[in-house]
Order: C-alpha cells, then structure tokens, then sequence
C-alpha cells in the first residue's frame, strides 16, 4: 500500500520515498519516523509513541529526536518555521497534517491521477489553495480559510457543480497543470491565485482559467483592509459566477452570499479548529472543541462553530465514554446550529446528522437535511452528513444517491470513507453483499484507523460467509479501539431496527463483543 502525499509517494513495504517518481535516500530511522506519522496520521503522536514506534523504547535524547524529525521535514521540503506537513503541537507532540492518498502499489501517485471523469451536465469548476505570499508561513490556514469559503458560496448556485475543498486541495504545493486538473477533477472551470496578508492589510490575486484550453477568462487583484474580507470574498464569487454565465440574474448572484460573523476573531478561531473538528475521532475533538467555544463566547450565534462544536460532542460521546453531558451539548449545539445558520448548508448537514444519530429525532433532522440540500446541491458535508444518517434510517435510495454524488463531487477527498461507510450500510440493509465487501474495504483503505469503517468491514464478510477473515478483521477492529461493543455503538445508530439488528448480528458471528 503506498501513501501519496503533495508530490511525495512512500511504499513501506520496499521502504521507498519517492519525490515526481524519483527515490530520495533518507535515513533508515527518518524513513521509520515519517511512515509512523502517516500511518497515524489522525492524530497527535507523542514524544513517548514516536521512541516506542522508531526506537523500540530505547533511549533517546531531546537532540537526537529533533534532529530526526528536522532530517524527516527536510527530506519532505518542509522545516520547522513552515510546519505545512510536519506540524508541532506544543506540549502534545506533532502531527501528520498534509492531505494524503492511499492506494494499492500500482496505482498512480496524485501528479498522474486517473483521468476520464465526464463533464457534469452543467457548468463545472474546481477552486484550488491560494498561494500563501505572506512572510508568515504559518498565516497558510487563513489563505486556505478564506478560499474555503469562497467554494461554499459557490457551491449555493445550484446550477454550478463545484468540486469540495478536500479534492481540489489535493494540488496544493505542486505545479499546476490546469488542463490536467481538468480532466482528473472533470470540471470544466479552474480559479486559482495567491493571498498575501501582512498587518491589516491582504492582498489576493485570482484568475478564472478555462481548463478545456488554458486561456483566462477573468482576473483581478484585491487590496483591502483585513475587515473587508467577507465583502472581498462575496465580490470573487460575484466575478466568477458572472464570468461563467454573463446573463445570471442578480437573485442567483445574491444565492452565493451568506450571513458572515461579525467578528474576525471568531472566524480565526473556527479556521484554527477546522483540521480536527471534521475528523469523527474524540482524540481530534479535544483539540477543536476549546477553540470553537471560544469562538461562540465572542460570537454566540455562529452557525459555522456550532456546527463542528456540535460534531466534535457527537464524537467525544459516541467513542470517548458515552457521557451524557457530551451527547446533551452535541445536540444543544446542533440546534443552535439550525438556529443560526438557516442559510449555511453544511451547518445544517451536520447539525442534521448530529440530531438523528444523539437525538434519534428524525423530523427535526430530516428537515434540516432538505433545507441543506435545497440551498446547495454541491456541498459535500450537506450530501455525506445526510447520506449517513439516512443509511441508518433505511431510506437507502436517496442515502445511496447523495452518498455517490458526494464522491464525484469530491473524488480525491480523505473524508470519503464517511461516504463509503454510508454505501456499505445501505448495501448490507439491501442484501448488496458483494457491493457492500467494496465500499468497505475502499473505506479501512482511505482511513485504516477508523474502527467504524473497519467495523463494516467486518460485517461485510460475516454477512458473506467469510467468517475466519471476519474474524481476523475483528482482531484487528479491537487493536483500534479494545472499547469497541455492539451496545456502545448502538446507542447512536439504532433508529431504525431492521437496518441495524443484522448488521449487530453479523458483528456477534465474528466475535465483536456484545458489551
């Protein structure tokens, strides 16, 4: 299994790192260390985990530690003042944090892709990362921040198809290749430029490329004061939009604005939070959930923290003890979610997903899941938060659908086993026994360290017979998480009876335990 990353390919089992397909020689212990962060790559690892996992509990002093993982950033293009993949968390530890693939060994590394997905029927486009310009490398999250909500009010005009963040970030710090982007991501409109931001002042040039044969159809530089920024926004996407169709009416203009905070603090906060608050594990949730509380003490009605709050104590509830007091706060904020944020679509997919799974509450978050698609049939967290729970609740058709177009919607994005896990659900509901063995293995794939996309697995070979590999899947279900129990999942995702009992007795013929 290779791990692709930026233009970076590592194969553990030939202990190769590759750079555009040429070997680097690194260190036999700098290989070691920067393969154990990928592999745990969801979260913080520890001095401790890292002279456990690389030395075998050996000795290590503080220098040789830091100069292994100095050799490990450089070897990646990476230091210690930029920290773009390799980032330290003061007091914690440090962390894995680029986007990365995982594929069989001959698979391409992202550069050479897969081509050959078709034009939707309707106008396309991808938003790629900005080019950071700032002096400080670390002000990257801002510039990713702010083109992330550049897509999502893009993502409101329901006649454009608009590939997610997670995807089309994918080729962030690599060359770009507009027309290939194109093809991979199967859009037919790239935007892409750079953001500098020093004191009160950013700066942010943008150009909107026609990706089918290269040429600009629009560009511009922005030179604003850092409290216009929601307006600076809006005005790109207002560009974008009238570039693609010159004879939109200003209602669909007005589609991609949305409520903006009133405070940049807040919304500096919520960026900070947003690489843990998405990731469905509590060790993640620990670290999302001081900053978006801080966020809501400035601004109390903001839709964009309650939201990840509101997933962060799902998270926390559902794997880290099933206290009640983290389930009532997972719920209270999925409301004030809804509450807040009626025009904020993956808000409400979230909060939707949070009260079906908390609150067992099935109006309510139906509700909120046809009010999140209704505004933005392109935003991913609406299709996959909804997809999910609706697998749970046996409306399998539409949990199917939203499921898949999530994916095309956003082919290359590390969140995708949540999709794949609301494929493998609907299958087994449906008897789809083969499909639902696929989608599971496409998910412990993407993210070998999730116990739930292992988990139905799991089921997927029970179900099909395949008891000693079920078995086996089990073993390893419990190295993950040795809390793991058919009753504690339970407790969120028993809704619907006749989807979840065959499911549980799947997991008890492979050995899961019952409590």
């Amino acid at each position: 299994m290779l791990y692709h990353f930026d233009r970076f390919s590592l194969d553990p089992d030939r202990r190769e790192l590759r750079r555009d397909r040429t070997a680097i020689s690194v260190e036999p212990k700098v290989f070691d260390l920067i393969n154990y962060l990928l592999d745990r790559r969801d979260r913080v690892v520890s001095k401790d985990d890292l002279i456990s996992a690389v030395w075998h509990g050996r000795i290590v002093s503080e220098s040789a530690l830091a100069t292994c993982i100095n050799a490990a950033r450089a070897a990646l293009g990476d230091s210690g003042d930029e920290q773009r993949l390799i980032k330290t968390f003061p007091r914690k530890g440090i962390r894995f944090i680029g986007t990365v693939l995982q594929g069989p060994i001959e698979s391409a590394a992202p550069a050479q892709l897969p081509v050959g997905l078709a034009l939707p029927d309707r106008p396309s486009i991808a938003v790629l990362a900005f080019q950071n310009m700032s002096s400080e490398p670390e002000q990257e999250y801002f510039a990713d921040g702010i083109v992330t909500d550049i897509i999502a009010g893009l993502a409101r005009i329901k006649w454009l198809f608009v590939i997610s963040r997670n995807s089309s970030f994918v080729y962030k710090h690599r060359p770009t290749d507009v027309k290939q982007i194109g093809r991979e991501l199967g859009v037919r409109y790239v935007l892409e430029g750079s953001i500098r931001k020093a004191g009160s002042r950013v700066r942010i040039d943008a150009q909107l490329i026609d990706a089918e044969n290269g040429v600009h159809i629009w560009a511009e530089r922005y030179d604003r004061q850092i409290d216009d920024i929601f307006a600076l926004q809006d005005d790109i996407s207002d560009k974008v939009v009238g570039a693609i169709e010159p004879n939109l009416r200003n209602a669909e203009i007005n589609r991609a604005r949305r409520r903006r905070p009133d405070s940049l603090e807040a919304y500096d906060l919520v960026l900070r939070a947003r690489p843990f608050s998405h990731s469905h594990l509590a060790d993640d949730a620990a670290i999302a959930i001081p900053l978006l509380n801080k966020a809501l003490e400035i601004e109390p009605d903001y839709a964009a923290a309650h939201a990840p709050l509101a997933l962060c104590y799902h998270s926390r509830f559902s794997r880290a003890g099933l206290k009640e007091a983290d389930r009532n706060a997972a719920v209270h904020h999925a409301h004030a979610a809804i509450a807040s944020g009626p025009d904020d679509a993956a808000a409400l997919g979230i909060a939707g997903f949070v009260i079906a799974l908390d609150a067992h509450d099935r109006a309510t978050a139906l509700k909120a899941f046809d009010r999140a698609i209704g505004l933005s049939s392109s935003n991913y967290f609406a299709l996959c938060s909804s997809a999910l729970a609706l697998s749970w609740m046996g409306t399998t058709e539409t949990a199917i659908d939203r499921a898949t177009r999530a994916l095309r919607l956003s082919p290359f994005d590390p969140l995708n086993y949540l999709s794949y896990n609301a494929l493998a659900i609907s299958y087994l509901h449906t008897g789809q026994l083969a499909e639902a063995h696929e989608v599971a293995t496409r998910s412990v794939e993407l993210n070998p360290r999730f116990s739930v996309s292992r988990a139905f697995l799991v089921a997927a070979l029970s179900r099909l017979d395949r008891i000693e590999e079920a078995t086996d899947e089990t073993r390893r279900l419990l190295d993950l998480d040795s809390a793991f129990s058919i009753r504690r999942f339970s407790v969120t995702v028993d809704i619907e009876p006749a989807v979840f009992l065959p499911i549980a007795e799947a997991w008890q013929r492979a050995g899961v335990p019952a409590h």
